[in-house]
């Protein structure tokens, strides 16, 4: 992606606590030279390769998989908070609005899980991960006969992850005061998504 270096983020750390907060992201393949996307929730291993392994599943009547046997690489996109900037919060008054964004696109490659239980083991720490914020967490108590049966319609898969890239656009080309002014606008637009960047914002721009 066009990454200017005022927005680069390397960090592999930080990288990896947006993948995990925002974790229902977007595959992209190659197929038959067209583009082919699919939207997942995935599960990062932060400690399975260089940058991390993500697991992952999806119908087995989704096409895409099978690019993986083709194809090299993948494109993992995470899309973390972003939200529209006014040119009206800043001091100067030639100014145009933009957007602020914090994204990470990871790349990899894909492998199927073929053994079963391991597959049935990624299912079952993925409700565990989902399920883990609700007051009276779902105990994927289902017959094991059950689950089986609807696993021969899914597909479980890894994609070692080979690079990744980051990119936090959060006002770091605007002076200072233009930054505590659209952190100010955010956090007063009562907006869930202003109020994220605003935090982004806070923490990575107003302390440079």
């Amino acid at each position: 992606m066009y990454l200017p270096e005022a927005f680069r983020e390397d960090d592999v750390a930080t990288l990896h606590t947006l993948m995990r907060h925002y974790s229902f992201a977007t595959l992209i393949t190659q197929q038959h030279g067209t583009p082919f996307v699919s939207h997942l929730p995935f599960i990062l291993e932060t400690d399975e390769g260089p940058y991390g392994t993500l697991l992952g599943h999806m119908a087995r009547a989704n096409p895409q998989w099978r690019d993986f046997a083709t194809l090299s690489e993948v494109l993992v996109l995470f899309q973390g908070p972003h939200t529209y900037v006014s040119p009206s919060w800043y001091e100067a008054a030639l100014s145009v609005p933009t957007w602020n964004y914090a994204v990470v696109h990871a790349y990899g490659t894909p492998r199927l899980i073929e053994a079963r239980d391991a597959c049935y083991a990624l299912l079952r720490r993925l409700v565990q991960t989902y399920e883990a914020g609700f007051e009276r967490p779902w105990p994927f108590a289902l017959p094991e006969e059950y689950v089986h049966g609807m696993m021969q319609g899914i597909v479980c898969f890894t994609i070692g992850i080979t690079r990744l890239e980051g990119k936090f656009k959060l006002s770091q080309n605007r002076p200072m005061a233009d930054r505590q002014r659209v952190v100010e606008a955010l956090q007063a637009s009562g907006d869930p998504e202003g109020g994220a960047v605003a935090a982004l914002m806070q923490q990575r721009v107003l302390a440079l």
